[in-house]
């Protein structure tokens, strides 16, 4: 199967874990695309989504899906969303669509975080991919040599600024032994708007796409 056809297949798969009647915190992302257009079928049984980007709230609408806006929800049963890696304690990075901000928003939100990705981007450490950190613009050369102490090379991602006006940072060269202590780091920093360690909003479950089809890995 294709990694195309792998997205598809876990974004059908997440499916049974929308609760009927209520409203569902839907992520951004190729992935999540597939999970959107899957969402389509079972619209009448539910009362809407929360995105976290602008762009899933474009693909939601144009299926008719109402789309309600985090600030007026209290609760979500079940939070769906991608990742660019994620390790065997459910742990991700995520912001490679430059929507990790609001992407917690929304996932701070839901009682259960449902993971959807193929086996591709399932890893023992987290850290090949570049961790995303959406920063306040003038924060980025001094939060740049704060990774250089940790070992990481940290460079503005060209030409993206952010649905919320801030440019990101991506950093390399990090292997993320303890993402709950880096994520808590990281944090305290001045000028970080977000980091796309996703350690205290951990996969509740991952949905994988493999070949021999969809794994369901608990956490």
């Amino acid at each position: 199967m294709t990694q195309d056809e792998l997205k598809a297949l876990v974004g059908q798969a997440a499916l049974p874990y929308v609760v009927p009647g209520e409203l569902v915190g839907v992520g951004t992302g190729s992935t999540v695309n597939h999970f959107i257009d899957a969402l389509a079928a079972i619209k009448t049984t539910i009362r809407g989504a929360v995105s976290s980007s602008v762009k899933s709230t474009e693909r939601l609408l144009a299926h008719g899906i109402p789309v309600f806006d985090a600030a007026d929800v209290t609760r979500l049963a079940v939070y769906v969303d991608g990742a660019d890696e994620i390790d065997h304690h459910g742990f991700m990075i995520k912001g490679g669509g430059a929507a990790l901000t609001r992407e917690k928003i929304v996932a701070d939100l839901a009682e259960r975080f449902v993971c959807i990705a193929d086996e591709s981007k399932r890893v023992a450490v987290l850290g090949a991919f570049p961790l995303p950190v959406e920063v306040i613009a003038m924060a980025a050369s001094q939060i740049s040599r704060h990774f250089e102490k940790l070992g990481g090379t940290a460079t503005l991602r060209p030409g993206v600024i952010t649905d919320n006006g801030h440019p990101i940072l991506d950093v390399r060269g990090l292997q993320i032994t303890d993402p709950l202590a880096m994520e808590a780091e990281i944090n305290q920093w001045p000028g970080v708007v977000s980091v796309g360690l996703f350690a205290r909003h951990r996969a509740s479950l991952c949905l994988l796409g493999t070949a021999q089809g969809v794994q369901t890995l608990v956490f």
